[in-house]
C-alpha cells in the first residue's frame, strides 16, 4: 500500500474530547482526514464532536479506552487497524497531578508517568509497522513548555513530557527513511478550562511576553501543518508555541 492522498488517510487524536484535542480534530477533519477521536472519561464529548464533524460532511468516529492500561490499548489498536493503518497519530492525551516534590505521593508520580509517557509506548508501538508499510506517516506528540523550562510542583509532569521529547528525537531517526516524521509540539499557556484553573489574567500577563493565552486553534494549526505533505522534511523537532515565553 502506498496511499498518499489525504482523503484516504486515517488520523487518531488521543484526548480528542479536550480543548486542544477537539481543535486538532476539527483541523484534521477540515484537511480531509478520517478522524478517530479518543477519549477516556469524556466519551460523550467525543461522540458529540464526532457527530458535529459528520454533520459537516467529514468522516469522524469516537472511541474510548484507558491509555494507561496496556491490554485495553492493545485491543483498541487492533480494532482500529482492522480498518486500515493509522497514518497520523497525535499523542495529545495527558494529565497533571501537582505537588511539590518532597510531598509528592508515589501514586501521583506513577499516574502522571503512565498517562503522559507510558501511553506513548502502549499506543504508538502497535501502530508503527502498519504506518511504515504505507511509506507515509506523521507522529505528533503534544508536550509542554514545562518539559523545557521546568515548573514548580510539576516534577512528575515535566519528567514525563521531557522523556517524550527524547523519544520523539529517537523515533524520528528510526523511521525517517520510511517517509514518516515524528515531532513534538510544546504549548505554553493555552486558553482551556485546565489552564484557566491555574493561570489568571495577571499571571498570563506576567509570564507571557505576548500578554495573552494562546488559543487551541493556534496549536491545531501547527499540528495541521505538521500532518501535511508540506511538512515532509521536518522531523525530530520540538516546536514551542507559547507567545514568546522562551
Amino acid at each position: 500500500m502506498n496511499d498518499t492522498t489525504p482523503q484516504a488517510r486515517r488520523a487518531l487524536v488521543t484526548g480528542g474530547s479536550g480543548g486542544i484535542g477537539a481543535a486538532i480534530c476539527r483541523r484534521l477533519a477540515a484537511d480531509g482526514f478520517a478522524v478517530f477521536i479518543h477519549a477516556n472519561s469524556g466519551l460523550l464529548r467525543a461522540q458529540s464532536l464526532a457527530a458535529e464533524l459528520r454533520g459537516q460532511g467529514h468522516t469522524a468516529q469516537a472511541l474510548a479506552f484507558d491509555l494507561s492500561d496496556p491490554a485495553a490499548t492493545a485491543a483498541a489498536a487492533e480494532e482500529l487497524l482492522a480498518g486500515g493503518p493509522i497514518q497520523v497519530l497525535v499523542n495529545n492525551a495527558g494529565l497533571h497531578d501537582d505537588a511539590v516534590f518532597p510531598g509528592m505521593r508515589a501514586d501521583q508520580w506513577q499516574r502522571v508517568i503512565d498517562v503522559n509517557l507510558n501511553s506513548f509506548f502502549h499506543l504508538t508501538r502497535p501502530l508503527m509497522l502498519p504506518m511504515i508499510r504505507t511509506r507515509w506517516g506523521r507522529v505528533i506528540n503534544i508536550t509542554s513548555v514545562a518539559a523545557i523550562t521546568g515548573n514548580r510542583g510539576q516534577v512528575n509532569y515535566a519528567a514525563a513530557k521531557g522523556a517524550l521529547h527524547a523519544a520523539t528525537k529517537s523515533l524520528a531517526l528510526e523511521v525517517a527513511s520510511r517517509g514518516i516524521t515524528v515531532n513534538a509540539v510544546a504549548p505554553g499557556i493555552i486558553a482551556t478550562p485546565m489552564s484557566a484553573d491555574n493561570f489568571d489574567a495577571d499571571a498570563v500577563a506576567r509570564l507571557v511576553p505576548m500578554k495573552r493565552a494562546g488559543q487551541p486553534e493556534e496549536v491545531a494549526d501547527l499540528v495541521g501543518f505538521l500532518a501535511s505533505d508540506q511538512a515532509g522534511y521536518i522531523s525530530g523537532q520540538i516546536i514551542s508555541i507559547n507567545g514568546g515565553m522562551i
